[in-house]
């Protein structure tokens, strides 16, 4: 089993994402969050799976100081609209139009994960095909508004108002 092969180990969320959090403790691990700022620039040309793994292992390549009984996870999220990658808004006005674009349409959803050791990395993705009916104006207004969208790529959480 996976939780007997973690026993003695120290498990490092390198992550400030709620959802990230609320995942790992619904797996009654225990772990602590420690996050390092990283620069989530990408070479041009990456395609949605690669971009996210690229910056999972950017993450986790912060972490050069791993000791001998720790695990770190990092992971990145991209949205993927017909080969454009729809990042974190920056403006209120960014994120209604984000959600504009993706009102009534088909796109893809990517997490790239790295789970790191001293000895030790593992990286992965997993897809997800969203399809948004469509919103209205006032519905995307309510989200921006009560839902801060602003630490989401392409300015939304699954697990919220438009999500459901």
């Amino acid at each position: 089993m996976v939780l007997q092969n973690l026993r003695g180990k120290k498990i490092i969320l390198a992550s400030k994402s709620p959802r990230r959090q609320q995942l790992l403790k619904g797996l009654d691990l225990q772990f602590e969050v420690k996050v390092s700022e990283v620069n989530e620039s990408y070479p041009a040309g990456l395609q949605g799976e690669e971009v996210a793994l690229f910056l999972a292992k950017k993450k986790a390549n912060a972490y050069d100081d791993i000791g001998e009984t720790e695990i770190i996870i990092t992971a990145d999220t991209v949205v993927d609209l017909d080969g454009r990658i729809l990042e974190k808004p920056e403006t209120h006005e960014e994120a209604v139009n984000m959600l504009r674009t993706l009102s009534g349409k088909q796109h893809h959803v990517y997490t790239g994960v790295c789970i790191k050791s001293a000895t030790k990395e593992v990286l992965f993705f997993d897809k997800t095909v969203v399809q948004f009916s469509d919103f209205s104006d006032d519905e995307i207004a309510h989200y921006v508004e009560n839902y801060q969208p602003f630490d989401k790529a392409g300015s939304y959480g699954a697990q919220e108002f438009l999500g459901y």
